[in-house]
């Protein structure tokens, strides 16, 4: 792209004050300004504040969950076909780890987090031991891709590497950068984090499939005989992934993806909420649930919406390939955003000055048809690290671990 294809592109759009400061900079770091004008998904900018809240009608109705007492009645044939899968190299997985640590108060990727007491063990580590239960079952490590950032690709590559990827087999592992999607502050301008770089943020979780295709590794992946791929967030860090009772209780049902779920602990739990919408699979979040869906109960007196997801999912590629992700939303989410002003001075701002666009992965099962929800017991799967201390902590992920055996 040229300089004048760029401004006539950004005069379309209004967004001309991106090449501002275009004079000031050398020649490498003009190409990299127009190639990144060139690459903006200006649709995004039609997401106005005001229009974040759905204008679909929803309605919704509750969906039961294999639960534990049938999982353990048939946990022998489920578990066969799932090991039957991963022998065949048909099963692929795909770790979300795109974000810093900083809630926690570390400025690397969250992977990268000690979560040990009395000796190293990284939440990287935790999962790569988990995957590696599996791969002692089957005899063979399963094909990891792992999702990064433009902000941590480059410590979370170098941190598997300096650590012998903990044991995994290093020619089953990908890693792949998230795309990215512009900040813009509250009138729709996209801003700029220097003066020839603007300000791009990664696209949310929901974006791994199409970050995955462009890599090229959807047809590495059906290359290699994978008919299916989990995706799983890296803060979990008691987490079974590709467990083969979940592989084959998902692919037996018939339906084109599965979803680990657990029974919520009480109707305010802060977790989403997998149920029916206008007859589709789909996931509601804690925030969007209203007061009679989360305390309605049945006759027993149990919750009808109790089933909380935990962002393990497993997808049948073919049904990724068809899904019709255009019409997968946007969230536009309020954010402190760093920008360069009309002067060309570097500005942090105290409050909000600022909306971030991300995809949600939950949102890729309302696009299918049929979704098997998986019950598993909380104690032994859920031990998420969200903040430092109180609920979904450090603390609360330790004494999970210890509890499940894991020295710390």
């Amino acid at each position: 792209m040229t300089y004048e294809q760029a401004f006539e592109l950004l005069k379309k759009h209004s967004q001309t004050h991106l090449l501002s400061f275009y004079g000031d900079l050398n020649d490498r770091e003009k190409r990299s300004l127009l190639d990144q004008i060139a690459s903006i998904d200006f649709s995004l900018l039609s997401l106005k504040k005001d229009d974040r809240e759905e204008k679909a009608k929803h309605s919704f109705l509750p969906l039961d969950a294999l639960r534990l007492d049938e999982i353990e009645q048939r946990r022998d044939e489920f578990e066969k076909a799932g090991m039957d899968a991963l022998r065949e190299d048909k099963v692929a997985a795909v770790l979300l780890a795109g974000g810093q640590g900083t809630r926690l108060g570390f400025d690397k990727p969250k992977g990268c987090f000690n979560i040990g007491l009395r000796r190293d063990l990284y939440i990287f580590e935790c999962l790569i031991n988990n995957m590696l239960d599996v791969a002692k079952l089957v005899g063979k490590c399963f094909p990891l891709y792992i999702m990064t950032s433009d902000k941590n690709n480059a410590d979370t590559v170098s941190f598997f590497k300096s650590h012998d990827f903990f044991g995994y087999d290093p020619s089953k592992v990908r890693f792949f950068v998230q795309e990215m999607a512009p900040s813009v502050d509250f009138n729709g301008k996209i801003l700029l984090e220097d003066k020839g770089r603007i300000s791009l943020s990664p696209n949310g979780n929901g974006g791994w499939f199409s970050s995955l295709q462009k890599a090229g590794y959807v047809d590495e992946m059906k290359g290699n005989g994978a008919e299916w791929v989990s995706i799983f967030a890296v803060d979990n860090v008691l987490q079974r992934i590709n467990d083969p009772a979940f592989v084959g209780a998902t692919l037996k049902s018939g339906a084109v993806c599965g979803a680990k779920v657990l029974r919520k602990n009480s109707p305010d739990e802060k977790i989403g909420v997998i149920c029916l919408d206008n007859g589709r699979p789909s996931i509601v979040e804690y925030y969007e649930i209203n007061e009679e869906m989360r305390t309605l109960r049945d006759e027993t007196g149990e919750l009808l919406y109790s089933f909380g997801v935990t962002l393990n999912y497993l997808f049948k590629i073919d049904a990724l390939e068809k899904a019709d992700f255009a019409s997968m939303p946007y969230h536009v989410v309020e954010k402190k955003i760093p920008y360069i002003n009309e002067k060309g001075e570097y500005i942090k701002p105290e409050n909000p000055n600022g909306c971030k666009f991300e995809r949600l992965a939950f949102d890729i099962i309302r696009t299918f048809d049929s979704c098997l929800p998986f019950e598993i017991v909380r104690q032994r799967e859920f031990a998420p690290v969200k903040n430092p201390t109180g609920v979904d902590s450090v603390e609360s992920a330790r004494a999970l671990l210890e509890l499940n055996g894991v020295a710390l």
